[in-house]
């Protein structure tokens, strides 16, 4: 970008959904000095690099140290002695080709200063972040000072007296169907009860598309007060026209004034500090002291205190107490001081990551104007990873051994750095968060000695998208495997680093790699997945084998972290249910309101005409019991099915849809939009006309019923014609005929098109709710949850979305027209195959998001829903998860702190901490994580984490039967087997005849296929005689070793 104004969108894809073009375009026109180029300044450098400012500079006049490399990921040992800023340009430059990246190895002045619209510092004296505090202060350039001291930070921002917040959170403005308004003074608004208004007291809303009270839809924002999660207050309504139904009620985001103290200033002010873990007040204000405190020592002693020197905490401690003497606060924590003066020559790598994290996000906030600056200033440690039982060990174990790792030895000690080395880790996932995950990993020399190894699997290959976050790819590596190039890429950060790279999805088809012998042989496993399901089969997997695991997760600015600790804490869990996120089939096909309903319908469309009904038709064409087994899904779903095939299959001349040429593709998308824009409708509206009104006397279309009309198709209208392109070159795709993009030539075909006319039929009935849909489906003798599971099993999952889209109801009579296809099909089994298309958001080239940006519009035309702009439309279709390096940087960062608590071993929970964190608003929530719930069984309580270990084979002995382990369950555990399941399959249930088998037997003959050869354990179900109805209860695994 670098001030074009042109955003490269195929690289800041991701970005682009946190930030928005505005704010992209603001930040391409900034430029950054960055000081000090330690692992902090280039944790910042690197992820403001990547979001795409004008320039970034970076300064540094110290030269490489053996201690520099315990954080900074581009120095090497051949680095020694030289630049730390020169040395890191290249890898700097090498991040976003369209920042502009300069190195100043000279001193920080103020004529430097003028030269960049916001200025970083780290690694500073206090005297120098007065001086330059002031000067940036009156020169209205933005200041943000962060360091880092082994197991604390701080973080400060002055953006100015007066700072404009264009979007102080970043979401997106609330856009609300009405169900109703009242006549009143103030009047209330009642919005659908399908989505909470998220709105505040002071929030701004405009009206549109309200019919009846249409002195709304002309008013300028309004202030509202909220009244309830579905309702407000607005003004007075009382003399208006009375409401009558729709309309649509949107947010108007409002920009705010913030004003900064000078740092000078804002150092005697403890009411700016933003506190972040609630157990830690006293400790973040003692820190806010600790913090000047240590820049008076240095600058006393010209050196920082002595690693774990008893003398030098005192004399820190004696400092803070001065200083207390004008602050006056009321609890000093002096345990926190003195371990702040213990460590504080120490240089961590996660602690480097979470402050790099954060301070890049109030750059590029005080570049772009997004989202709420923070105010001013923050403070964070996790003293809790130093060990637990408080004794200070002896100075000698912290001497630097000139080792890439001094710097976190002066923290932990060389006994810890060897645990370190031996660790044994599973890494799962190498996208954003992995990537800073093998980043932090390499560094702290996690796996690193002879003992020690990383595993890392990822079955994805880089895409182009991915560079702007996932900052150990390059261009270069386009196409190859995620999990290759990281491991890589981490390999030449620390060359000492054993890892392995494999392109293994995690799930059940795995375990074949993925078995006990490799999960017993880890010390812990890192979840860096992007979806829930994987997260919870992992979970799953770590709970079987009694291993730690950390979790983490964005959400563009937003974050979270998790740490699972056998026997300790809860686990991450089975998944919750999301059918609140699922749109009714009937609000899609005929009463969407809102643009998701609109783009989850165009999906459908999509997936159903170019990828389902291909699938069907290649289906008939090689499996000769298709129609067979199309037929025992009931008489309604096999019609439409075999109905599409055929009609996939036939010739349009003979009656069918297949296409000849080009002008039969164009022909087809003319006459497919005639059916979904016009006739569609006017059946609708044939069945509920627009005044019609319910049983009860209320009018039909109200609430989120927003009454559609049809559309009439114009050439020259941009979106028509971009809707009949799209279609017919995908229609075309299927088929093997080749497209065009010529406008002109389009429409010429379409000169040539007779679109059949159309007359609405009573005889159709229409579906108001999905319940409703169901009876119908019963009624006609289809079993709706059969179908849909056997569906899903025989042609996954061609059936189910294929119906998301068509009638819903076929009438009895339908029999013989069944019948009829049947006999059709069978002359058709010689016919060309057909080729389905996989929806790809990211290919702008392949019609795929011009055929879904166009079907939505024109469909959210039809019902009076705003449209949606590509950008949008991809990010809602696609389902992309918005994301940035910032919340990745920093997330990962809180995970290897907790990884610190799992290797010393700590056996507290109060040690660890769940994170959730905004960086748009400066939200941070750091608790202590959920111990496991407890259950009974027969009076003994027990946790997930409790089970029946059952060794099958004893000493190299003939494996147990079905009544030893009965038996040996009651010896061991005082409980007696009733029944006893493996998965769904029933094994004993008082079965008299199979307890002389041995349980490997059992399961083969049950479920009847053979125990794979890497399944080692088998989790077995019981029930127990003495509490039978225990619906919760230990697993039995059942080892064959």
């Amino acid at each position: 970008m670098a001030g074009t104004g042109e955003i490269d969108e195929g690289f800041y894809s991701r970005q682009l959904y946190v930030l928005g073009h505005e704010a992209m375009r603001r930040m391409g026109t900034a430029e950054v000095l960055i000081a000090g180029m330690k692992g902090l300044g280039v944790e910042i450098a690197k992820n403001v690099i990547l979001s795409g400012v004008k320039s970034v500079t970076v300064q540094d006049v110290g030269q490489a140290e053996w201690s520099d490399l315990s954080s900074q990921f581009f120095l090497q040992e051949a680095h020694l002695g030289q630049n730390r800023a020169t040395c890191s340009l290249p890898h700097l430059s090498a991040l976003n080709p369209h920042v502009l990246v300069l190195a100043h190895t000279g001193p920080l002045n103020e004529d430097l200063l003028l030269k960049y619209q916001v200025v970083v510092l780290t690694d500073s004296s206090l005297d120098d972040q007065k001086r330059f505090g002031d000067f940036c202060h009156k020169h209205e350039i933005k200041l943000i000072v962060t360091d880092t001291k082994g197991l604390c930070g701080q973080l400060f921002c002055d953006f100015g007296e007066k700072f404009e917040v264009l979007d102080r959170d970043g979401e997106m403005p609330a856009s609300l169907t009405i169900d109703r308004i009242t006549k009143d003074n103030p009047g209330v608004v009642i919005c659908a009860d399908d989505q909470k208004h998220g709105l505040f007291d002071g929030s701004k809303v405009i009206f549109s598309d309200v019919q009846g009270m249409t002195e709304l839809n002309s008013m300028a924002p309004v202030e509202i007060k909220v009244c309830g999660p579905y309702s407000f207050s607005i003004c007075d309504t009382s003399t208006f026209s009375t409401y009558e139904r729709g309309g649509v009620v949107t947010e108007i985001k409002q920009p705010i004034m913030l004003n900064f103290k000078p740092l000078s200033e804002a150092l005697n002010d403890h009411q700016l500090l933003i506190m972040n873990d609630y157990g830690k007040i006293s400790r973040h204000n003692t820190l806010h002291l600790a913090f000047q405190a240590l820049h008076g020592f240095v600058k006393k002693e010209q050196r920082l205190p002595h690693p774990w020197s008893q003398s030098d905490a005192d004399l820190l401690l004696n400092i803070v107490k001065e200083l207390n003497s004008v602050a006056k606060l009321e609890e000093l924590d002096e345990a926190a001081v003195r371990s702040f003066s213990y460590t504080s020559r120490g240089d961590l790598a996660p602690m480097n990551a979470f402050f790099g994290g954060l301070a890049a996000q109030e750059v590029i906030k005080a570049c772009s104007g997004k989202f709420t600056p923070l105010q001013q200033w923050l403070y964070f440690d996790a003293l809790e990873c130093l060990p637990e039982d408080g004794v200070c060990p002896e100075e000698s174990s912290f001497s630097s051994n000139g080792t890439r790792y001094d710097a976190q030895i002066l923290v932990f000690g060389s006994e810890f750095q060897q645990k370190l080395l031996r660790q044994k880790y599973f890494l799962v996932g190498a996208g954003a968060i992995g990537c800073e995950l093998l980043k932090n990993f390499a560094l702290i020399g996690l796996g690193a000695g002879e003992e020690g190894h990383i595993t890392v699997t990822d079955m994805d290959y880089i895409e182009r998208s991915n560079l702007n976050r996932q900052f150990l790819f390059r261009s270069k590596d386009i196409g190859k495997p995620k999990s290759e190039i990281a491991a890589k890429a981490v390999a030449e950060m620390n060359p000492q680093v054993n890892i392995t790279a494999h392109q293994n999805r995690l799930d059940p088809d795995s375990e074949g790699v993925y078995d006990y012998s490799f999960f017993m042989g880890l010390d812990g496993v890192a979840a860096a997945l992007d979806n829930v399901d994987a997260r919870v089969y992992l979970d799953k997997r770590c709970v079987q084998h009694q291993k730690p695991m950390l979790e983490g997760g964005t959400l563009g600015s937003k974050g979270h972290t998790l740490v699972v600790v056998p026997h300790l804490t809860e686990s991450y869990g089975p998944a919750k249910s999301s059918s609140g996120n699922t749109i009714p089939l009937c609000t899609l096909k005929n009463f969407p309101h809102r643009i998701e309903h609109t783009l989850q319908w165009a999906r459908d469309q999509f997936e159903g005409l170019f990828k389902q009904t291909p699938e069907n038709v290649n289906l008939f064409l090689r499996d000769p019991k298709f129609i067979e087994r199309t037929l025992a899904h009931g008489d309604a779903e096999a019609l439409e099915i075999l109905g599409g095939v055929w009609s996939s299959l036939q010739e349009m001349e003979a009656g069918g849809q297949r296409p000849k040429n080009w002008e039969d593709c164009v022909g087809w998308a003319r006459c497919k939009w005639e059916s979904l824009y016009n006739n569609d409708i006017r059946q609708l509206l044939h069945c509920f006309p627009p005044g019609e009104l319910t049983s009860n006397g209320l009018p039909f279309w109200s609430g989120s019923k927003r009454c559609p009309h049809p559309l009439t198709f114009d050439p020259n209208n941009t979106t028509h014609i971009e809707y009949v392109m799209a279609a017919a070159n995908l229609y075309g795709q299927i088929y093997g005929i080749k497209g065009t993009r010529d406008y002109t030539e389009i429409r010429t075909t379409l000169d040539g098109v007779s679109v059949p006319p159309f007359s609405p039929k009573s005889s159709v009935k229409i579906h108001l709710t999905d319940k409703e849909m169901e009876e119908d489906r019963k009624k006609e003798g289809d079993d709706a949850g059969k179908l849909a599971s056997d569906a899903f099993n025989l042609f996954p999952p061609l059936i189910v979305i294929f119906l998301r889209f068509q009638p819903l109801s076929v009438s009895s009579t339908d029999k013989a027209q069944l019948e009829e296809l049947k006999g059709k099909l069978s002359l058709l089994k010689s016919s060309a195959q057909m080729y389905p298309i996989d929806f790809e958001k990211d290919d702008d080239s392949n019609f795929h998001m011009d055929y879904i940006v166009a079907a939505s519009n024109l469909r959210a035309e039809n019902y009076d829903i705003p449209a949606a702009d590509r950008h949008q439309s991809k990010r809602i279709a696609g389902r992309i998860i918005p994301a940035i390096a910032t919340t990745t940087a920093a997330v990962a960062g809180l995970m290897c702190l907790e990884l610190f608590k799992l290797i010393q071993g700590h056996k507290k929970i109060s040690s660890y901490r769940t994170a959730y964190l905004n960086l748009a608003v400066q939200y941070f929530v750091l608790a202590q994580p959920c111990r496991p719930q407890n259950f009974q069984v027969a009076g003994k309580k027990y946790t997930l984490w409790d089970d029946f270990l059952v060794e099958g084979r004893r000493c190299n002995q003939q494996e147990m039967t079905l009544a030893d382990l009965i038996q040996h369950v009651k010896k061991t555990n005082g409980l007696t087997i009733c029944s006893l399941f493996y998965g769904p399959a029933i094994l004993y249930n008082r079965h008299e005849d199979r307890l002389k088998m041995s349980v490997s037997s059992l399961v083969k003959m049950v479920t009847k296929a053979e125990v794979p050869p890497h399944k080692k354990m088998l989790e077995l179900i019981p029930s127990f005689d003495e509490d039978e109805d225990c619906e919760t209860v230990p697993t039995i695994r059942y080892m064959l070793l």
